[in-house]
């Protein structure tokens, strides 16, 4: 059964359940925004991606990527226009950089993403979360458990990374920048797997007004 979504910063799922959400941020690199699509498509495995809206990959990655998007399989979440540390904007310069995400996302994926945002390094204070929830981003979404792949490490490391923390209820994050996580979805899918685990977006544990 689906709850409200949170009117706060939240880093896990709620309840006691056997569920996952994986969660995906950025999109310097189309190649693995495509293998990330991929992925999806040949194992069913559900994600939520946080798109820095300015990266052109996720308009090359359009036609994989809006079926996807259209069936529910794959949310596409705010991760802002430009990547900034939202505490150092002005009220007006956070509202900017969020509206300008959420209209990019709208014109690719015909879809609103609020109220789910991922603030930059998870930095975020009252001013922040007041900003956003004027326009409608209730829900700060942070994370439980992390792959710690924004910058290239090597595909073992994910792997133990992923033995660590992909565990029932939790939000783990990624990145959609570097190769080396491309070559190790087979050993993530079967971590999955092996501890019977279900993943999900956010919406399908969430409901809420534009997505009730």
């Amino acid at each position: 059964m689906r709850v409200p979504a949170p009117l706060e910063a939240f880093t896990a799922l709620p309840g006691d359940g056997r569920l996952l959400a994986w969660t995906v941020d950025d999109g310097t690199d189309t190649a693995v925004v495509r293998a990330y699509a991929q992925f999806a498509q040949t194992t069913g495995i559900r994600l939520t991606l946080f798109a820095t809206a300015s990266y052109v990959s996720w308009g090359e990655n359009r036609d994989v990527l809006a079926p996807l998007v259209a069936s529910g399989q794959v949310q596409i979440g705010n991760h802002t226009w430009s990547h900034p540390d939202l505490t150092s904007l002005s009220d007006q310069g956070i509202i900017d950089e969020l509206q300008r995400a959420h209209d990019r996302i709208g014109e690719l994926f015909g879809v609103d993403a609020r109220p789910f945002y991922r603030p930059p390094f998870g930095f975020h204070d009252r001013r922040v979360r007041a900003a956003a929830a004027s326009i409608g981003y209730t829900a700060p979404t942070l994370w439980y458990g992390s792959f710690a792949d924004s910058s290239l490490i090597p595909g073992e490391e994910i792997v133990r990374l992923g033995h660590e923390w992909l565990l029932p209820q939790h939000i783990v994050i990624g990145h959609l920048n570097h190769a080396p996580v491309t070559t190790v979805f087979p050993q993530l899918a079967q971590i999955i797997a092996e501890r019977g685990l279900t993943t999900v977006t956010l919406n399908d544990v969430f409901h809420s007004e534009r997505h009730p």
